[in-house]
Parts: structure tokens; sequence; C-alpha cells
């Protein structure tokens, strides 16, 4: 896992491989040059089913579905839930993480970079 960084909760990249990968279950996702989310099962929700009104009527706290929808992306191997998104109806899947997957290779090849057992990504004198 020496080569594998953490990047949120249950989302890693393997910098060898150039793959993203579910945390919980190891399961490759997809490229690492592409958005992870791509690689997920994705849920469509209706907020109101998670955001439960708090009051009767037309202002009752609760997100209105044709202003906001949620979208889950899930693991398809253990079913972790990996992320997930408010976004208006009709707006496009969010690409948040984007890499310079040649850049990070060189950086970690010359050393200047490390990943540690945790999978973090150190500068090297923080490594030591």
């Amino acid at each position: 896992m020496a080569d594998r960084i953490r990047f949120t909760e249950y989302l890693d990249l393997d910098v060898k491989t150039e793959m993203w990968h579910c945390h919980s279950c190891d399961r490759a996702l997809i490229g690492a040059r592409e958005s992870y989310k791509r690689g997920c099962l994705v849920a469509e929700r209706d907020p109101r089913e998670i955001h439960a009104p708090v009051l009767e009527g037309e202002y009752s706290f609760s997100p209105d579905p044709d202003w906001s929808r949620i979208v889950e992306f899930y693991c398809p191997n253990c079913g972790r839930q990996i992320e997930t998104e408010y976004l208006p109806p009709g707006h496009p899947i969010t690409h948040d993480i984007e890499l310079d997957v040649n850049s990070l290779q060189r950086r970690l090849a010359s050393g200047e970079l490390t990943i540690s057992d945790g999978g973090k990504l150190c500068i090297a004198e923080e490594s030591a």
C-alpha cells in the first residue's frame, strides 16, 4: 500500500497503476486521469427523503426537489458511499478532483514527495 494515497475517507489513488480504489474493499474504480465518480454506482435522491419537512406548509425547511437534487456515489463492489453532491436539477456531475498524474509520479520518483504508511502524501522532510 506504499503506492496508495488516501484522498478522502473512502477513496484511494494507486500511483503506480494510476487507478482510483475504494478504500473499504480495494476495488479498482477507474483510471486516475478520469473522474472517480465515473467508476461508481450513482443514485439520485429526492432531498425530501433525507431532509424531512420541519414545518407543515410551503416553507417547510426541506429542500425543494425542483431546485435541488442529491446525487450519491457508491462503490460497485461493496456498496460503500464514497461521495454525495447537492446539485440543481439538470446540472452536470462535478469533477472535484483533477490530478497532474505525471507530475505526481515524477515528484514521488525524485524523492521530493513520499507516501506515509497511512497513505498521507508528505514532503520528503515531513515523513522522517
